[in-house]
């Protein structure tokens, strides 16, 4: 099993655990560019894929890494909109 089938097996039990390091770079991995406003963005995070344009936005969480259950359930959900998770 490739690093991208463990990344989407993780992502879809929801760990309590997800940080947002993982969760960037499995985006980067699925082709997802981070765009950030600069300084004045604050946690506000886009994620651009220019293949189809698609949008994926994030909030960067602090003062930690682990993202909230609610924002993974988003991030996964709008992946199996996208077709890219079962």
């Amino acid at each position: 099993m490739g690093t991208l089938e463990k990344r989407k097996e993780r992502i879809l039990k929801i760990p309590k655990d997800y940080t947002y390091t993982e969760a960037k770079q499995f985006l980067l991995s699925l082709g997802f560019a981070e765009f950030n406003k600069g300084k004045t963005s604050g946690s506000r995070v886009k994620f651009y894929r220019q293949s189809d344009k698609k949008i994926i936005l994030l909030h960067k969480p602090h003062p930690g890494d682990v993202m909230n259950s609610l924002t993974v359930k988003d991030l996964v959900s709008s992946l199996k909109k996208y077709g890219d998770l079962p």
